[in-house]
C-alpha cells in the first residue's frame, strides 16, 4: 500500500501550499492596515515556515525494532511529506510615510505602514501556485499509475 503513503505525501504538499497562499492573501489584504485588532500598531507581514518529514526511522530505531522482534520496519513507519511548523512575522522594519492628516500619524506627521511589499507577495503567490500545480500533477500521475495497475489485474 505504498501508493497510499505517496498520496499522503502529495496531500501534505497541497495543504502546505494552500496555507502559503492563504497567508499571501492575508498580507495583501492588510497592506494598508495601520491598526491591528490587539492595538499593536501596524500590521506585520507574515511568512510560512515549512519543515520536511522524512518518513524514515533512523538506523538506530530500525536496529532496536529488529533486536526486540517488533514488526518489520522497512524504514517507513511514519509518512513523509511537508508540514507547516510556524507562521512567523517578518522582522523587517515598517515603512514610514509622511501623511500628517492620517489619524495614526505621529507628532512629526509620519505613519508607520505595514512592511508588506506587493511585488514580493505576488512573487510568493506565483511560487506557491507553481508548487501546488506540481503536487496536482503528481497526484494525477499517481492516479493514472493506480488505474493502470488495476487494469493489469483484470
Amino acid at each position: 500500500m505504498a501508493f497510499l503513503s505517496t498520496m499522503n505525501i502529495v496531500a501534505s504538499g497541497l495543504t502546505a501550499q494552500q496555507t502559503r497562499l492563504d497567508i499571501v492573501a492575508e498580507n495583501i489584504t492588510n497592506s494598508t492596515t495601520t491598526r491591528t485588532e490587539n492595538g499593536g500598531g501596524s500590521y506585520r507581514r507574515k511568512m510560512v515556515v515549512f519543515e520536511s518529514e522524512t518518513g524514515r526511522d533512523g538506523f538506530r530505531m530500525a536496529m532496536a525494532k529488529a533486536a526486540y522482534g517488533m514488526a518489520p520496519n522497512r524504514g517507513y513507519d511514519t509518512i513523509g511529506g511537508v508540514k507547516v511548523t510556524q507562521i512567523a512575522e517578518d522582522p523587517s522594519p515598517l515603512r514610514l510615510v509622511y501623511d500628517p492628516t492620517h489619524p495614526d500619524a505621529n507628532e512629526d506627521g509620519y505613519v508607520e505602514m505595514p512592511n508588506v511589499d506587493t511585488v514580493k507577495e505576488i512573487t510568493d503567490a506565483m511560487a506557491a501556485t507553481q508548487a501546488y500545480s506540481a503536487n496536482v500533477t503528481a497526484m494525477n500521475t499517481l492516479k493514472t499509475v493506480i488505474t493502470q495497475g488495476l487494469e493489469i489485474g483484470r
